[in-house]
């Protein structure tokens, strides 16, 4: 291609607005697929704090789910909630072209295979987001920390694709890592997502600081990284153990973080539950590996979903 892509983001909250924004710094035309936050972006873009400064944009074209695209993207940014019953592959159909390349920046452990059946022509690009940012309200996003991807082709490998894909993020001014093996860097991002994540719920929204610095707090979170690693390890991805550390020591650097997971479930919205920690647990039972702080904090969710009626 020799001018720059066309990106459309579907699902433009923190994370999707963010990484909008880094492709809009790097020359794309960005566009956006929205439902509730349509009006307000239409009318005033998508405004972005960040420690790299002001990163607001309006994007290209602001369309409303259902509406019918005036071109389809070279790029297809799929930025949504990983949820029970959502239909991920139904959600992109209507702009997904012959040559889309379709893009995951979603949290979770087997997520890829649904959409790589539903679109088998078209290349697909699993990303891992290593960030701390937040939606604070319709088209406002906070970035707090960090924002480097890893990505790498699905199920192996690196392709042109992904090759340019993560030249213009880079271009847009974060840093990209590339992988052959996506997946195992899924389970390592689940070293952070599983035990801070379905923590900061129970806790009542509690915040990185809060969780760390709670007498046994620290100590939960190392018992559960240890726990997913040993899950890993009987899944074919052994990593090394200095690893627990660089999460605890990189988590207490960077300032209070309310994880998305503890906003959507403090503003009622439902919880990416099972991609996040039910797949880790499930995952262990099949190789017969004992997780018993993963299963305790996953059977309290679900005690917790149960009593407040939520999935």
């Amino acid at each position: 291609m020799n001018a720059k892509p066309r990106i459309l983001i579907v699902g433009a909250g923190a994370i999707g607005g963010f990484y909008g924004a880094i492709l809009k710094k790097a020359g794309c035309s960005v566009s956006t697929v929205l439902r509730s936050d349509y009006q307000v972006v239409k009318e005033k873009g998508i405004r972005i704090n960040s420690p790299l400064g002001d990163l607001s944009y309006q994007p290209d074209h602001v369309y409303r789910d259902g509406d019918t695209p005036e071109t389809m993207p070279d790029y297809l940014l799929l930025c949504v909630k990983v949820l029970p019953g959502a239909n991920r592959a139904e959600l992109v159909k209507p702009w997904m072209g012959p040559n889309t390349r379709l893009v995951l920046i979603e949290n979770g452990l087997d997520i890829e295979r649904e959409l790589a059946e539903a679109f088998p022509d078209n290349p697909l690009i699993s990303c891992l987001a290593f960030i701390a940012a937040s939606r604070l309200e319709s088209g406002v996003v906070e970035h707090k920390a960090y924002g480097k991807l890893v990505m790498g082709s699905y199920p192996k490998g690196i392709d042109e694709h992904c090759r340019t894909l993560s030249e213009l993020f880079i271009e847009g001014g974060i840093k990209v890592g590339l992988t052959e093996a996506v997946v195992g860097e899924r389970w390592r991002k689940c070293l952070w997502n599983t035990p801070f994540n379905p923590l900061s719920v129970i806790a009542n929204g509690a915040d990185t600081k809060t969780i760390l610095d709670t007498e046994g707090g620290e100590g939960l979170i190392r018992a559960m990284i240890q726990e997913v690693m040993d899950v890993a390890a009987a899944d074919g991805y052994p990593m090394d153990e200095s690893l627990i550390d660089q999460n605890i020591e990189g988590t207490r650097k960077m300032p209070a973080y309310k994880n998305s997971m503890a906003l959507d479930y403090i503003n009622g919205r439902p919880i990416e539950r099972d991609a996040v920690i039910g797949n880790v647990v499930a995952i262990a039972q099949r190789h017969g590996v004992r997780v018993p702080h993963l299963n305790t904090v996953l059977v309290a969710l679900k005690m917790r979903a149960r009593l407040e009626g939520r999935n």
